[in-house]
């Protein structure tokens, strides 16, 4: 199967690296790229990622995913 993201969904997707919120991937990323109102911009990446998350290709999470190197040590 393949996916096709558009440019602001391309740049979440790149930007999702299991450690930053989601709150700071948009207003650090997308808004600081398009000119699009954070709360607009919010809402639209909760959609992109619940489409992502729905396919089974992108986990949600509340909690950061834990680096290889932090899971090994006591």
């Amino acid at each position: 199967m393949v996916f096709s993201l558009n440019v602001s969904a391309a740049a979440l997707w790149e930007a999702a690296d299991g450690v930053t919120p989601l709150m700071t991937i948009v207003s650090e990323k997308i808004c600081a790229e398009y000119d699009v109102a954070l709360d607009v911009a919010y809402r639209d990446a909760e959609d992109i990622v619940k489409q992502l998350a729905d396919h089974g290709i992108l986990l949600i999470s509340e909690e950061p995913i834990a680096s290889p190197a932090s899971a090994s040590q006591p």
